[in-house]
């Protein structure tokens, strides 16, 4: 019998009426409303988002930002390698214009784990610092954010706050300091309330989410993204196209369950909403329009700024709609990663860029999802350029797969699964790290079944030749 993931309610979380799943779910997945009763769904969706400031040299205004929150010592994280370049260098000079003092942390591993987490928290505890400060992509603003929150919950451990089953899921209810951040990628972590990083005692990928995590500000600068690395422009942009395509699919939020007791207590990852639909269908317009020019030319400085953007939209607009099939196995194959190493990315330690680990199944999975959501696959396809019009209903998720895989192919992305190292042995162990992530698995729109999980990673062990 296979094996479907269900909340940590033990109900399966799209349980509603027939009627209700008819347009979303797919007519082999209907019968699951008949086998266990009526639950309560939540009947409402929240907008989580720091405030944004966007432009051309708006890095300069950090200082002011942090004197008009009456904060004079700050902790700064950054990486190695952008502590050379312009971003960096504007950003310490513009704090020391303002007269507010900072160290730097400049520690930060790319692609996180809990002991480089540890290191940025000790750091930022051993420092009577008034607030904090992130200047980089994803990993370093995530760093931050963890480092933030462990000044505040000195009394606690990272598992405290991972959520159920692998942590013990608690809410963060302290206040904690600022936190400013001013993206050199176009990951979108700046505009959310998410952290991710390696927990080496599950041998997985986990997150932290919370609205509390929201950065006070983010400081968007498309200046300090023109010297982004050609693959980490690639990579960053395809997570940016993942996450949208898993948003608009997403369970719609009033079939997840539970109802939160406390609004406060309000998942992060919520399914899809008409307000989340009108974000996801911009961000997609600009990709289709800006993505390839953007990593394809490197003086086509509007393009790199829309992707800019897109991150922007991608973060305030649908953040709160959640994931599910591709982000949650993306989670087991970065975390199984043995040697892969990128062009632009540190050599000293094997690592899948979190891009790249999504998008590597979404063609398998969106062919899957276009038989529980055609209408919406054939519009995901139409927006990304695809010719729809001699292509059935059904089979809208295998034209979806189509263009995604033609922009993988322009893009350089290696033919699946086998080209990142990985064989038909490591299935078995992907599939039960996956099944692990209740958090996203519980918005996919059908079953996350063990069964399907093999499906879709056997086709994505070389991807091309499936699409």
């Amino acid at each position: 019998m296979r094996r479907c993931v269900k909340t940590l309610h033990g109900h399966i979380s799209h349980t509603r009426s027939a009627d209700q799943l008819n347009s979303r779910v797919s007519p082999q997945h209907r019968h699951i409303s008949n086998t266990y009763s009526i639950i309560t769904t939540d009947y409402a969706y929240e907008t989580f988002s720091p405030s944004v400031r966007i432009g051309k040299g708006a890095t300069r205004e950090v200082g002011m930002d942090f004197v008009n929150k009456g904060v004079k010592r700050v902790l700064l994280f950054t990486d190695k390698n952008l502590i050379k370049l312009l971003p960096f260098k504007a950003t310490a000079d513009a704090l020391r214009a303002d007269n507010v003092e900072f160290d730097v942390f400049s520690e930060v591993r790319i692609e996180p784990t809990e002991k480089s987490f540890r290191e940025a928290i000790h750091r930022a505890q051993m420092g009577q610092y008034e607030g904090f400060l992130a200047v980089g992509g994803g990993s370093v603003m995530d760093t931050a954010k963890v480092a933030r929150l462990f000044d505040a919950y000195r009394d606690r451990q990272l598992i405290d706050f991972i959520p159920e089953p692998i942590g013990l899921g608690e809410h963060i209810s302290r206040p904690l300091k600022p936190l400013i951040c001013i993206p050199t990628t176009s990951s979108g972590s700046e505009v959310t309330g998410n952290a991710t990083f390696y927990l080496s005692s599950e041998n997985s990928t986990c997150s932290i989410s919370s609205q509390a995590l929201c950065p006070s500000l983010a400081i968007v600068d498309p200046i300090n993204k023109f010297q982004m690395p050609k693959n980490v422009a690639i990579f960053t942009g395809l997570g940016v196209l993942c996450r949208a395509l898993e948003a608009y699919t997403a369970l719609p939020h009033d079939m997840r369950s539970p109802t939160p007791s406390d609004p406060r207590h309000r998942s992060m990852d919520q399914g899809s909403s008409p307000m989340s639909d009108i974000a996801v269908v911009q961000t997609l317009r600009l990709i289709d329009r800006y993505f390839l020019p953007s990593v394809e030319s490197i003086d086509d400085t509007l393009a790199k700024s829309q992707m800019s953007l897109a991150s922007v939209i991608k973060g305030a607009g649908f953040s709160n709609a959640g994931v599910h099939i591709c982000h949650a196995l993306s989670y087991a194959i970065s975390s199984k990663v043995i040697d892969y190493n990128p062009d632009g990315y540190p050599t000293d330690y094997p690592l899948i860029p979190h891009g790249l680990s999504a998008i590597i199944t979404a063609p398998a999975v969106f062919s899957e999802i276009g038989y529980v959501s055609p209408d919406r696959c054939m519009y995901l396809a139409q927006i990304l350029g695809a010719n729809t019009g001699n292509v059935k209903r059904l089979e809208a998720g295998r034209c979806l797969a189509g263009r995604l895989c033609y922009y993988m192919k322009r893009l350089g992305i290696p033919n699946g699964l086998s080209g990142l190292g990985f064989t038909e042995d490591d299935i078995p162990e992907i599939i039960e790290e996956t099944q692990k992530i209740i958090r996203l698995t519980c918005l996919s729109p059908i079953p996350v079944c063990d069964t399907l999980l093999e499906g879709i990673l056997h086709k994505s062990l070389r991807i091309y030749d499936s699409f």
